[in-house]
């Protein structure tokens, strides 16, 4: 389009209204107003976009899960809590199979209701194996405010800290309070980690902290203390420039609140999940004399296997992005695997987030603004609001946070803001259009009129259309004997109701002449398969009418029948009329044909036929009987072959039917009246085409036509001659 100063005038009205949105939405971002709404469309792309990661297989789990439990009060009559002898046989089992590491994420706080025995028990299975186990780091919770001289500290300092938290913008990473073990277990781990999760605002864990402050004593995470337990020389480093945690060649990216965003696998069972009983009563077998199978070694062999609790009892759900009950512990298997698999998920940069949020609805406005089509400006509209969501899968499956909500407000602020502008200023053109020509052009005639007011004149183009003619059967004789509101209000409601069905199959009606609908699919607007949505239209009005007949029956005295004629074929459609009135119709042989199939209705007993070339562009979309061929009046030289379309389900309680007559049609077609008329009588009381092509038979076999020759049936070719429209 030629940029001229109304393109000007509008490009500058587009830019203002996609700055205002940006900037407004902005303004709400920062103060959080949209935090609560990405969370939730963050949580979608957890769910979809969820795959294992390169070490998801080398992660284990083991629950103790409600069959567990079941199993330890039902066969063994243990109650809650269990001896600690049941946790040494977990990791006893663990430790003959060659785990690589054994994460514990479980505290026992108080000494075993067995005794100290138990303890000792579990302490010794606990230094027989690298067993990471847990502590609680708090800021409200927890009694302890000092490390226990009685625990050794962490062999565990993370090189930069000190510089990193001077410079980060909350010191949530740091923690005043933590809940310890008993010594005697506390003692026995190799190292512990801290099992403290904070969940966002919503209460969802879709972060963690891979470290923590205590007693300026540096603590890693449950996952981490598994991987240090597995790898004791790895040496850690807070990199500030890069934002993250360095362990060696791996990287944990954090954000200034010491939190890592993780990239969630899936439902629990992507990881291989063992019964804690099941485990258990392997290690039974072993005690009593057994060995180790092969599934059961391989099941653990140098793998990460972290031991917690999953049954609803047990006080250790979590939600998650992937799932609203999630075991604490697959939260930890998760860091472990993010880590492992080296993908954890980044914070999009803040730049780059700016740059979108500004550029999509200055865009989108823009080019909104320039055009003037209804279509074009929802394709627009549409492409730009699909692009946040696009990028946002883009940037997941890249490893990066997208904000995309922001950019999704500013867009519909956009979009709206740019509907406005053009409401109140090129909506006027379009007020007159609609006010001027709504009366006698259809909706679509006058969409099409505003968005190329140069239509606005006579003339027209030829098209392929499937053209639909509909009548009353008998309705003069009905409405002689009803007071004119009755008749009104009866054809009112029979219009509508099929008008609303031609309309929501794509058809645009051309007029109605009483009862009768004059209807057309592909025009004003192309419509692919517009055969089949005439057909099917006419299939729903027939099934509509046969619904609304005994309210009509009821009401009026008077049952409803429907004729109804459809042709495919090309006509002319366009503006015609005078210079001063005109209306957008159809003209041309294929129209006058399908005018001509609803009158043959009368002649064969039916109430919906299709010409040849209708069914010819429908494939199998329907079931169809074959009519046979006639010549209708005004075009004798030029038969056609008729069909009564019907859905298949209605074809198939009729089949025999329909063969017996399809087997009079090839006698008729053949000459072979006497035997079309035996099969046609057959089913004649049954069927009412069947019972006008036996009296047709019988017509013929009385009174042959004078200018036949001797052996006329040689010259037959089948075709019924229509002596009336």
């Amino acid at each position: 389009m030629p940029f001229d100063r109304r393109s000007l005038r509008r490009a500058i009205q587009g830019a203002g209204v996609g700055l205002a949105a940006a900037l407004l939405v902005f303004l709400f971002w920062r103060v959080g107003w949209l935090d609560q709404w990405e969370a939730r469309t963050w949580d979608l792309r957890a769910q979809w976009l969820a795959q294992k990661g390169a070490a998801t297989d080398d992660i284990r789990l083991i629950l103790v899960d409600q069959a567990s439990l079941d199993w330890g009060r039902e066969v063994n009559g243990l109650s809650w809590p269990w001896p600690r002898e049941l946790y040494a046989a977990l990791i006893d089992q663990c430790r003959r199979a060659g785990a690589k590491a054994v994460a514990l994420d479980i505290l026992f706080t108080e000494p075993s209701a067995y005794g100290v025995g138990d303890d000792e028990i579990l302490a010794g299975a606990l230094r027989e194996m690298k067993v990471s186990g847990a502590l609680f780091l708090g800021q409200q919770t927890g009694e302890v405010r000092t490390w226990p001289p009685l625990i050794p500290a962490p062999d565990f300092r993370i090189q930069g800290m000190e510089a990193w938290s001077a410079q980060a913008e909350s010191a949530e990473f740091t923690f005043p309070r933590a809940t310890f073990s008993i010594p005697e277990i506390s003692t026995a781990l190799s190292i512990l980690g801290n099992v403290q999760g904070k969940p966002d605002p919503d209460g969802i864990y879709r972060r963690i902290g891979p470290f923590g402050v205590f007693d300026g004593k540096h603590v890693p995470s449950l996952a981490l203390a598994a991987y240090l337990a597995a790898n004791p020389e790895v040496e850690a480093e807070i990199e500030t420039e890069a934002g993250g945690l360095k362990l060696g060649d791996l990287f944990i990216p954090i954000d200034p609140e010491g939190q890592a965003i993780l990239r969630y696998r899936g439902p629990l069972n992507v990881y291989e999940v063992f019964s804690a009983a099941s485990v258990l009563q392997s290690e039974i077998r072993i005690r009593e004399g057994g060995i180790l199978s092969p599934e059961d070694r391989a099941a653990f062999k140098d793998k990460y296997v972290l031991i917690g609790f999953s049954a609803p009892g047990l006080f250790d759900l979590r939600p998650s992005p992937v799932a609203a009950v999630y075991p604490g512990v697959a939260i930890q298997a998760t860091v472990l695997d993010n880590l492992l698999s080296r993908d954890f998920i980044r914070v999009s940069p803040y730049w780059a987030d700016l740059t979108l949020l500004l550029l999509l609805p200055l865009l989108c406005s823009l080019i909104m603004m320039l055009f003037t089509g209804t279509g074009m400006i929802s394709g627009v509209a549409l492409l730009f609001l699909l692009l946040p969501p696009l990028l946002g899968i883009m940037a997941y499956l890249q490893g990066f946070w997208l904000p995309i909500v922001a950019f999704e407000a500013a867009l519909l602020l956009a979009i709206f803001g740019n509907l406005a502008v053009k409401y109140g200023t090129e909506g006027r053109q379009k007020r007159f259009i609609k006010s001027a020509f709504g009366q006698y052009l259809s909706p679509a005639v006058i969409d099409r009129l505003i968005h190329d007011p140069d239509q606005l004149q006579l003339g027209g183009e030829r098209r392929n259309l499937s053209i639909f003619f509909s009548d009353l059967q008998g309705f003069t004789t009905i409405s002689e004997g009803l007071t004119p509101e009755q008749l009104t209000d009866l054809l009112n409601r029979y219009l509508t109701a099929m008008t609303d069905i031609i309309t929501q199959e794509g058809g645009t009606v051309d007029k109605y002449e009483g009862d009768a609908i004059i209807a057309f699919w592909n025009a004003p607007l192309d419509l692919p398969e517009h055969a089949l949505h005439c057909v099917r239209a006419a299939l729903r009005c027939q099934a509509k009418l046969s619904q609304l007949r005994p309210e009509f029956q009821k009401e009026f005295g008077h049952e409803l029948h429907m004729r109804i004629g459809i042709n495919t074929g090309d006509a002319s459609v366009g503006n015609f009329g005078s210079l001063t009135k005109f209306d957008y119709t159809i003209i041309g042989d294929s129209v006058n044909l399908a005018a001509r199939l609803e009158g043959a209705n009368k002649e064969f007993g039916t109430y919906t036929m299709i010409s040849g070339t209708t069914r010819d562009s429908l494939g199998d979309a329907f079931a169809f009987r074959p009519l046979g061929m006639i010549a209708v009046k005004g075009r004798e030289d030029r038969p056609v072959t008729i069909y009564e379309p019907m859905y298949k389900k209605e074809f198939d309680v009729r089949k025999e039917l329909f063969e017996t007559f399809g087997a009079g049609l090839s006698a008729f077609s053949a000459g072979e009246f006497q035997k079309a008329e035996s099969l046609f009588s057959e089913i004649a009381k049954f069927d009412p085409a069947a019972a006008a092509y036996g009296e047709k038979c019988r017509q013929l076999l009385s009174h042959p036509p004078e200018k036949w020759p001797e052996k006329w049936p040689e010259k037959w070719e089948g075709v019924w001659v229509m002596t009336s429209k």
